[in-house]
């Protein structure tokens, strides 16, 4: 029973997490304090980033660690696992080659408030469709590689398990919210995206070309 209510109470924290990122990631959320903050919403994005570690570092800290191994692999499977693990590591770095990793940090914004060149359209990132690299294959690699990273471990304990299927769980919902707004914002070019480029899981024999960089 107890390992029971320890699970439920890591999705509880888990989701506690979830839900304030979201609601702190919405659309409305970030218009409505732009009109209260004007262009100092150039910090947001930073602030946004630093809670959301601060937060996921509570919520990990406080969730309970029922010492149940699910699974303690030996080698060489293990080295096997390890390998796979280090293939979503390269991924990450693949993906950073084809975004702006100091816009998506919150860097860029500071320094064009302070250049006097911010734009309130941008709320708290410029947004431009780079369908790219990686993206040519998966609309959301960062997701996918996390998976891949987080996912493929030679060891798994019952905590982290657990951890791990509300994370994907919410990288799936977290992207469905997300492409609304790029909906909104590029219209009928990222419907055709959509439609030809799989969510998560790249399909290595199908990538999307009809869109370049800057669409």
């Amino acid at each position: 029973m107890s390992i029971f209510v320890d699970v439920l109470l890591i999705i509880f924290l888990f989701s506690l997490f979830a839900v304030s990122h979201s609601v702190l990631a919405a659309f409305n959320v970030k218009e409505k304090i732009t009109k209260q903050v004007g262009n100092k919403i150039a910090f947001y994005r930073l602030f946004f980033n630093i809670s959301s570690i601060l937060m996921f570092i509570v919520i990990y800290t406080l969730s309970p660690k029922p010492s149940v191994i699910i699974y303690d692999l030996q080698f060489p499977y293990d080295i096997i696992i390890f390998a796979i693990q280090i293939v979503g590591l390269i991924g990450f770095v693949w993906v950073s080659f084809y975004i702006d990793v100091k816009e998506f940090l919150g860097i860029t914004q500071i320094k064009r408030y302070f250049d006097g060149t911010y734009s309130l359209d941008d709320l708290d990132e410029k947004q431009e469709l780079h369908i790219q690299g990686p993206f040519k294959y998966s609309r959301h690699p960062i997701y996918f590689y996390s998976i891949i990273f987080l996912g493929f471990r030679p060891s798994m304990d019952l905590f982290y398990f657990v951890f791990f299927l509300c994370m994907v769980i919410y990288f799936y919902v977290g992207s469905i919210f997300e492409e609304r707004n790029l909906e909104k914002k590029f219209g009928k070019t990222y419907e055709e995206y959509k439609k030809n480029v799989p969510r998560l899981i790249p399909n290595p024999f199908k990538k999307f070309s009809t869109v370049t960089d800057n669409a």
